[in-house]
C-alpha cells in the first residue's frame, strides 16, 4: 500500500524486481541476454473502505423512566473501540424530549470514524437521559459492530439496553428497553482520483513578465548555468501538474510586454508567438517558449492580472459537465496594477471550474497577493463574496535553500503550491452535484498464441 499525494510523483521512481520462487536470489529480469523478459502490468486502485460513510437511523422502545415529573429525554452516544481496549466517542445523537419511545434523526458518519475500517471492531452504544445541568443519567448500553449493522433492519439489529448495575442487583431484571436499527445505507465518498480516472484536468500555465533578461539583477536573467527564479518555479510546479493533463498540451501566455514588430503593449500574448495556437507540449515546451519570448519581446509594465484570469474564465465557463477543470499558474514579482479588477475577476471565477495558483518571486512585499489568497479574509468585490476559495499563494523566497539543494527546495514548493488543488476541485464538484464518470476498463494485454510448425 502506497500513500497518494497530489503534489508528488513518487510512483515514477518505484522499482519492481521479479524473483524466481525456486531461487530467491535469481532475478528473472536477467532473462536471456538480448531478448525481452516479458511484460509487467501495474494497476493502481484506491482503498475503498476508508472512503465509505454510512447513513443510519435508530429508534428505541420502553426505555427506563428517569425524570420524576416526566418520562425521559434520551440520546445515544457511540464509541469506537481502540486497539488497547479503550473506547473513543465518535458520535452523539440529538436529544428527543419527554418520551420512552424516541425516534432519532438519521445521521451520517464515516466508516473510518465509526470503526477505523475494521468491520468486526466493537462499537459500544450508550443510552442516556439528558439533564439540563449536564449530569446525564445512564440508562444502559449495548455493543454491536459494523458487520452486524450492515445487515440492515432485521431481527439481528434489535438490541437490549442493559444497565450492568441493575442487572447485578435485581434477579428479575431483563433490560432497560430496546434500541432498533431502522436503516443503514452505505455511501461511498468520491475522491479526487475518482474524477481523474474518469476524465482529465486541463492545466493553464501563465507567466508574469517584468525585467531585463540580460541584466544579472533581473528575475528573468538568462543564466547559462542555472534556471532563473521564474524558470525554477515554473518547472517545480509544472512537472507535477502536467501529469494530470491527458495530452500535456498547455496554453502558455505572458503579459506585460511590448510585442514585435510595432511595440504594441499586451497583457495577454502567446509565449510561443502564435496567438491562434498558444499550446506548448509539456513543461519542456513551455520552458522553451518562455526563454524564446524573452529574446523577442520587450518586457513592460503595468502588471494586470484581470485579463489573464478572464481569459481562462472564458474557457472554464464553457464547461458545464465537470469533464474539465482549469488551473491557472501565475508567476509574478508581486507588483499588481489592477487590484480592484482582479478581485472582481476572482469572485466571478469562483463559480467556475478553475483554480488560481500564484507564486511570488523576488524581494517585493506580497501584501496584495496575500489578500487575493483569501485565507484570512474571504475575497469580495462590490459587495459580492467569492463562492469558494480558489486562490493559493506562496512566496518563492521561502523555498530558496541556502545550501544550494534546489531539488529539495522545489519539492517543498510544489507541495505547498498544490496542496489545496484537490479540495478546491472537489468543492466545485460537490456544489454542482457533478459525479465522476466511470473509469475505463483496465488494460488487458493481447494473448499471443504460440504455434508450432510440424
Amino acid at each position: 500500500m502506497v500513500q497518494y499525494y497530489f503534489h508528488a510523483c513518487r510512483l515514477r521512481h518505484t522499482k519492481f524486481v521479479l524473483n524466481s520462487i525456486k531461487n530467491c536470489t535469481s532475478h528473472l529480469v536477467e532473462g536471456i541476454p538480448g531478448k525481452k523478459c516479458g511484460t509487467v502490468i501495474v494497476t493502481a486502485e484506491e482503498l475503498g473502505c476508508c472512503r465509505d460513510s454510512v447513513l443510519m437511523q435508530f429508534c428505541a422502545n420502553k426505555l427506563d423512566k428517569k425524570d420524576f415529573f416526566g418520562k425521559s429525554d434520551p440520546f445515544l452516544v457511540f464509541h469506537r473501540s481502540n486497539e488497547d481496549g479503550s473506547f473513543t466517542i465518535c458520535h452523539k445523537t440529538e436529544v428527543v424530549k419527554n418520551t420512552l419511545n424516541p425516534v432519532w434523526q438519521a445521521f451520517k458518519i464515516s466508516v473510518r470514524a465509526l470503526c477505523n475500517g475494521d468491520y468486526d471492531r466493537t462499537i459500544k452504544v450508550e443510552v442516556y437521559d439528558w439533564d439540563r445541568d449536564g449530569s446525564h443519567d445512564f440508562i444502559g448500553e449495548f455493543t454491536t459492530s459494523y458487520r452486524e449493522l450492515s445487515r440492515g433492519q432485521s431481527q439481528f439489529n434489535v438490541y437490549e439496553v442493559i444497565n450492568p448495575k441493575k442487572k447485578g442487583k435485581k434477579k428479575k431484571y431483563v433490560n432497560s428497553g430496546t434500541v432498533t436499527l431502522l436503516s443503514f445505507l452505505i455511501e461511498t465518498e468520491v475522491s479526487f482520483l475518482d474524477y481523474i480516472k474518469g476524465g482529465y484536468v486541463i492545466i493553464n500555465l501563465i507567466l508574469a513578465s517584468t525585467g531585463n533578461p540580460l541584466q544579472p539583477t533581473s528575475l528573468h536573467y538568462m543564466n547559462p548555468y542555472q534556471l532563473n527564479a521564474y524558470g525554477m518555479a515554473l518547472r517545480a510546479v509544472g512537472e507535477i501538474i502536467q501529469d494530470y493533463d491527458s495530452d500535456k498540451m498547455f496554453p502558455a501566455l505572458g503579459f506585460g510586454a511590448r510585442l514585435p514588430p510595432d511595440g504594441r503593449v499586451s497583457h495577454e500574448f502567446a509565449l510561443n508567438g502564435n496567438p491562434q495556437n498558444p499550446y506548448c507540449h509539456g513543461i519542456d515546451g513551455v520552458m522553451e517558449a518562455y526563454y524564446r519570448s524573452l529574446k523577442s519581446v520587450q518586457l513592460y509594465g503595468p502588471t494586470n492580472f484581470a485579463p489573464v484570469i478572464n481569459h481562462v474564465a472564458r474557457y472554464a465557463a464553457s464547461v458545464k459537465d465537470g469533464s474539465q477543470y482549469f488551473v491557472l499558474l501565475i508567476i509574478t514579482d508581486g507588483v499588481i496594477s489592477d487590484m480592484a479588477q482582479t478581485k472582481e475577476s476572482i469572485v466571478n471565477a469562483s463559480r467556475l471550474p478553475m483554480s488560481i495558483i500564484i507564486v511570488g518571486v523576488g524581494p517585493a512585499e506580497f501584501d496584495a497577493m496575500e489578500e487575493l489568497d483569501g485565507d484570512v479574509v474571504r475575497i469580495s468585490s462590490r459587495g459580492r463574496f467569492a463562492e469558494r476559495d480558489i486562490v493559493q499563494f506562496v512566496p518563492f523566497r521561502d523555498y530558496i535553500d541556502r545550501s544550494g539543494n534546489h531539488v529539495l527546495s522545489m519539492a517543498r514548493l510544489a507541495k505547498d503550491v498544490l496542496a489545496e488543488i484537490p479540495e478546491q476541485f472537489l468543492s466545485y464538484m460537490r456544489v454542482r452535484g457533478i459525479k465522476p464518470s466511470p473509469a475505463p476498463p483496465p488494460y488487458t494485454p493481447p494473448v499471443h498464441v504460440l504455434q508450432t510448425q510440424i
